[in-house]
């Protein structure tokens, strides 16, 4: 059994590009020696081969999962999040909450597998409330818009954070996220303040100046049209209003351009989960500064807040494979997320993503002057 857990350490290394740990590499050593003075040298013989074969179909499985799958395509966003609803998968893992989690210093020197995985999904709606300046005390009668909002559960979450007398809109490309949204938000108790539809968060319907508060959670990395997509979020906020929004983003290139590997690296975080393209922090916050209705934006990178996030997703899955083991069809689509999870990871570790925060009020426009008395009598 040792030998054959050094097997599949082995293979697990390889495809993931884990160095195998010292410990394991003794083990192997001592088993072998083992073996060798109790089998028959033919039959180490074949156990070598068989190995070095099994270690060489890895590599290949790498090969396989290095190339994108899921390229971003018209539809393919909205087509993916129907698959991801409809298998459970993701809420059995991820909870309501699509999106990362956050993390402190403290907890991440504890380490950030003893941290509930879901909390911290939670606690990172509340941090991004913060950051946009969002008191409950301040806005129990708002009307929000949650641009990309999954099946619901930070619509849902603000809904029951700001109280009874707000409303909370989520729109998504998904079907079935806003099915399974409505369900929850009946289960919840929150259905009467809440409402979910199917809409493209570029042509968005709702008229202008619409909503107190406009908050996009990691929906950016979707928009094949990051400029329309800021303006329309501006359009239907309110004079005074609250903007908020996070997102993956690229590193600025500035005086460093990508390299060959960097532009491999992100050309698969791009067509993997069927995103068209990422922006730099900076990039996203020259397209508000340009609608020119935008008071000053604060900008921010939570990298060391969120990084935990990717490897947490795997570990979750490991301890508990509940959510995925009984559903032999959706193996090799695991296997991919997992991979790319760790791929996710690597990339924000090294500085060339980022993960972008942005938060500003909308100007209110001057007050018309009122009329003098004068101008009214020459008026008549």
């Amino acid at each position: 059994m040792r030998f054959q857990s050094t097997i599949t350490a082995s293979l697990l290394a390889t495809a993931f590009g884990f160095q195998p740990q010292q410990q394991l590499s003794v083990r192997s050593t001592s088993t072998e020696l083992h073996m060798s003075s109790v089998l028959p040298k033919a039959a180490v013989k074949v156990v070598t081969i068989a190995a070095g074969a099994a270690l060489a179909g890895t590599a290949g499985v790498k090969l396989i999962l290095d190339k994108p799958s899921r390229t971003y395509a018209e539809g393919s966003v909205g087509d993916e999040y129907d698959a991801w609803t409809s298998e459970g998968i993701l809420e059995y893992y991820w909870g309501e909450h699509i999106h990362l989690g956050y993390y402190t210093p403290e907890e991440m020197k504890a380490g950030y597998k003893k941290k509930d995985f879901i909390q911290a999904k939670y606690d990172f709606i509340d941090k991004m409330m913060e950051f946009g300046d969002i008191d409950p005390a301040q806005f129990k009668k708002a009307k929000v818009l949650d641009v990309g909002c999954g099946f619901g559960g930070t619509s849902r979450y603000l809904a029951k954070a700001l109280g009874p007398s707000s409303h909370v809109t989520g729109i998504t490309l998904s079907p079935n996220q806003v099915k399974r949204g409505t369900e929850l938000a009946v289960e919840q108790g929150v259905a009467e303040n809440t409402k979910f539809m199917v809409m493209d968060a570029l042509k968005m319907d709702f008229p202008d100046n619409s909503f107190d508060i406009v908050w996009a959670c990691e929906s950016g990395e979707h928009m094949p049209d990051k400029k329309t997509y800021i303006e329309q979020m501006m359009r239907v906020l309110k004079p005074g209003g609250k903007f908020v929004m996070a997102c993956w983003s690229q590193r600025e290139e500035g005086d460093q351009p990508f390299t060959k590997r960097d532009k491999r690296d992100l050309q698969y975080l791009y067509e993997e989960w069927s995103h068209p393209y990422f922006v730099s922090i900076n990039y996203f916050k020259k397209l508000i500064d340009d609608t020119g209705v935008m008071g000053e934006v604060k900008t921010a990178n939570w990298v060391d807040e969120t990084i935990a996030s990717w490897r947490h997703s795997v570990w979750v899955g490991i301890f508990d494979p509940r959510g995925w083991i009984f559903k032999p069809k959706q193996y090799y689509k695991c296997v991919r997320d997992a991979y790319c999870l760790e791929r996710m990871h690597r990339a924000f570790k090294r500085g060339l993503m980022e993960y972008g925060m942005w938060a500003a009020t909308k100007k209110v426009p001057p007050a018309p002057a009122a009329e003098t008395k004068e101008e009214s009598s020459e008026s008549s």
